[in-house]
């Protein structure tokens, strides 16, 4: 197998698994683990994946485009969920997706609200709104619209939200919240934490999978809005870490 064609495999293994692991790719492509780690170490070359300890992760982001399409209607109704969460007079976050986009087109005419977002195309939706906007300063990843370096962070530390929605491009098996990118870790992992009631809204296409970077656990949100069902397995697992699920129909 020529080397080209060995990394393609690896790539669309970490596609579809989150992660690998080193000897794992190594037995499955009877080669050496050597050879492994030098496809891996092109692969990140290339920007095409994130090397770890034993293995390596996702690096690209799905682009804004890719995610306003996938999974639109769960979306919608994790959304209308989220609806009665909102008050009037509230201050609230909405951290950068496609999700909070549909959460922001909800509840933009509640009388009296703040927003503030990381996300171009939340702010642009919401400029000609009766809600006060604030949006976040700093580097903008271009293909996803948002703001997540030290500026946006720092900025951030400086606001109380009553309530706050968050996404998350990767939960895995242990119920861990990751990103692929080390710079959405710290805003992701500390905007919750000046929330009274922060919520993590995700559709079921995010969970059992793997990225680099660990933000914090489900049981760090107020609730967790979903349309995922988790077996008894899973619930208890979801207890033991103080996670509450809101499920959507």
């Amino acid at each position: 197998m020529l080397a080209a064609e060995r990394q393609s495999i690896i790539v669309e293994l970490i596609h579809e698994n989150g992660s690998v692991q080193v000897e794992e790719l190594a037995l499955q492509l009877n080669v050496s683990p050597m050879t492994i780690r030098r496809d891996l170490m092109k692969l990140q070359e290339d920007n095409k994946v994130e090397r770890c300890h034993g293995g390596a992760v996702a690096k690209q982001e799905v682009t804004y485009e890719d995610k306003q399409t996938s999974h639109k209607e769960e979306k919608k109704k994790i959304a209308r969920t989220c609806l009665p969460f909102v008050k009037e007079g509230d201050t609230v976050f909405l951290d950068a997706g496609t999700t909070t986009y549909e959460i922001a087109r909800l509840i933009k005419d509640i009388p009296g609200i703040m927003i503030v977002t990381n996300d171009l195309e939340i702010a642009q939706l919401l400029k000609s709104s009766d809600a006060e906007l604030f949006i976040c300063g700093g580097n903008i990843q271009k293909s996803t619209g948002s703001m997540f370096d030290r500026y946006a962070t720092d900025m951030l530390a400086d606001f109380k939200f009553d309530v706050g929605f968050f996404g998350a491009a990767s939960i895995n098996a242990s119920f861990e919240v990751t990103t692929p990118t080390m710079e959405k870790m710290w805003l992701k992992r500390e905007t919750p934490k000046q929330c009274e009631k922060s919520y993590l809204v995700v559709d079921q296409s995010k969970f059992d999978r793997q990225a680099m970077a660990k933000i914090n656990d489900l049981g760090d949100y107020t609730g967790v809005v979903t349309d995922k069902k988790f077996d008894l397995r899973e619930r208890k697992r979801l207890d033991d870490l103080g996670a509450i699920i809101v499920e959507v129909e």
